[in-house]
Parts: structure tokens; C-alpha cells; sequence
């Protein structure tokens, strides 16, 4: 073989080596490239709101409920905010203590009222929030502060369970917690239609300088716990009523005439119902009512049915109304 010829095969075996060799130092990269790809992906995930699609944190750390019923959602489905807004006037008794027992910071907010510079301060990296009836504005400001998900729900336990089970891959603990409250709930249905039949109920709320009775059909979970999930019969006059609370002259107490009634002395901050309820009290009309006469009349409070839904305050409320109307 020429001098020649083994010269050129070794440069041919040379070039080959460098080129295996090149390409060896080339995978890694790549394979780095591709792994912190793959990682950024899983650092963050879209969902759905009523606004569209937000990214949120995959892992989110400083999460903020917006109410006290959210964070009780939340903790009952093992994910526990960090923080909760409170509105004191109007909490459940028990919940208090309730997300103390889970160490959620508790930061009071006045009623309707959003302090954007409070919330700020806890640099959450996740804001939930009611979507339902929500002001594009609050939104907006929310959204400025952290990644902010308007669930497409309001505060019913079925609805809001449900979207956030799917934010975090919870449905299998979500629909447990709904089974286990539909079976308690029908349970509740059963003895109460043993127990009064088609006897018609209200729900009253006595308000400073107003009364309004709640509406059967009226697009709410209030309105349809009472109505719907216990099955309660409202008076024939108000049957078809669609608004959440509608406002009336006492003068038609006399056509309601229901036979049980819970009255709501509504909780506002800085406002007092105690003078339009003993008003109420001391009506004629009122005294003559079936449910009156037969010492039917219930309170409810705002803080235990409005504020307190959830797996457990829902559960509570269930419990109050049986034991009221049970005998």
C-alpha cells in the first residue's frame, strides 16, 4: 500500500472520529434543551374561567381564597390555601376556628369591598374567586396582583367543587364529598316530607327598612337547597317567584300564609334589622299567619346559610332544618 493511500484513510478515519465525537457532545445539549422544556411546561397549566383562559402555577404555594366558603372547598378537597378573606359580621361560628385548625391566615375584608393593597401585602401566587356576578373591575384588579380564576360557579358546594376538583385534579375526592352529601341531603328530604307532607314553608328575610321572601324559582343554590334538595313546598302565591329575594308589603302575609316559616334578621355591616323585625312581630297580619299561631317560626341566620356553605356548613344547616320541622 502507498504512503499515499494510508495518509488519506487515516484522514478519512480522523474526520469520521471527530464527527462521532462532535455529535456525542451535541446530545446532551439537545437532551438538556428538551428536559427544561418539559419542566417549564409543568411549572405552570392553563384552566378556564368565565373570562377565558389564565396560567396559573401547576404547584401554586401562596394560594388566596376569596371567601371563607371557598377555603373551606379547598381544605376539604387536601388543597389548603394559605390565606382566606373573612368577612367577620357574617361568618359561621365554627369557621373560624375551623380554618385556624388548618393554619389558613384569616385577613378581614369588609362586605362587597376588596382592599387591593391588602391583598397585595401576602404576594399570593393564586387568587380564587366566585365568577358568577362578578364585576369585570374586581377581576381585573385581582388579576393585576396574581394569576386570578373566576370559577364558573357562585358559591354552591356542587358547582364549585366541581371547578375547583378540575383546577387541581381533585375530582375523584370532589364527587366523593358530593355523594356523601346527596345521600345525607335525600336522607333529610325523606324525613321531612314524612314528617309535613306538602305543608308549605318560606323563607323570610327582614331587612332595615325592607321584607323580602326568597324566590323558589330563582337561579341561586340558596334557593334550590330549600326547594330542590330537601324538596320544601313554598306558598301558592310565591310558587313561581324568580328573583333570588323579592320585596313586599306585609299587606300580602295573608296570601302567603305559609305554614312554616324561617325569618332571616339579615346581618349587614353597620346596618340593624331589630326595629323592622319587631315591627314585623307586632303586625296583625303577621300574628294571624298559620305558622305563627302554631309557634312555626324559625330564625336562620345569615352568617349560617348564606356565608356557610360548604361540606360542613351545608351539613350543619341540613341538620337545623330537620330539626325544626321534624318533630
Amino acid at each position: 500500500m502507498s504512503k499515499r493511500l494510508i495518509m488519506l484513510i487515516g484522514a478519512v478515519l480522523l474526520l469520521v472520529a471527530l464527527a462521532a465525537c462532535s455529535n456525542s457532545l451535541e446530545e446532551p445539549a439537545n437532551n438538556e434543551k428538551s428536559s427544561a422544556e418539559v419542566q417549564e411546561n409543568k411549572e405552570t397549566k392553563v384552566v378556564q374561567d368565565v373570562f377565558g383562559e389564565v396560567t396559573i402555577p401547576a404547584k401554586p404555594k401562596r394560594i388566596l381564597a376569596a371567601s371563607s366558603s371557598y377555603a373551606e372547598y379547598l381544605i376539604e378537597l387536601g388543597v389548603t390555601p394559605q390565606f382566606s378573606l373573612v368577612i367577620p359580621e357574617i361568618e359561621p361560628d365554627y369557621r373560624a376556628p375551623y380554618l385556624e385548625e388548618h393554619d389558613v391566615e384569616m385577613h378581614k375584608m369588609k362586605q362587597y369591598q376588596y382592599n387591593y393593597e391588602q391583598i397585595l401585602s401576602l404576594s399570593p401566587d393564586l387568587i380564587i374567586i366566585a365568577g358568577k356576578g362578578l364585576e369585570t373591575k374586581i377581576y381585573e384588579e385581582m388579576s393585576k396582583i396574581a394569576p386570578t380564576v373566576a370559577l364558573n360557579a357562585s358559591s354552591g358546594m356542587h358547582g364549585a367543587m366541581r371547578e375547583m376538583a378540575l383546577m387541581f385534579d381533585k375530582q375523584a375526592e370532589a364527587e366523593k364529598i358530593l355523594a356523601e352529601f346527596d345521600q345525607k341531603a335525600e336522607q333529610a328530604k325523606e324525613k321531612i316530607h314524612q314528617a309535613i307532607g306538602d305543608k308549605t314553608v318560606l323563607v323570610l328575610r327582614v331587612e332595615p327598612t325592607r321584607y323580602r321572601y326568597l324566590g323558589p324559582k330563582a337561579d341561586d343554590d340558596v334557593s334550590r337547597f330549600f326547594y330542590e334538595t330537601l324538596g320544601l313546598k313554598s306558598p301558592e302565591v310565591i310558587k313561581d317567584a324568580t328573583d333570588w329575594f323579592t320585596q313586599f308589603s306585609l299587606e300580602i302575609l295573608p296570601d302567603i300564609n305559609a305554614d312554616y316559616i324561617f325569618v332571616e334578621q339579615r346581618s349587614l355591616e353597620d346596618n340593624d334589622s331589630s326595629e323592622s323585625l319587631e315591627l314585623l312581630e307586632h303586625n296583625s297580619l303577621w300574628k294571624n299567619m298559620e305558622a305563627v299561631k302554631n309557634n312555626h317560626v324559625f330564625p336562620l341566620r345569615t352568617n349560617d346559610y348564606i356565608q356557610a356553605k360548604g361540606p360542613i356548613g351545608t351539613g350543619m344547616l341540613i341538620d337545623y332544618i330537620v330539626e325544626k320541622l321534624v318533630p
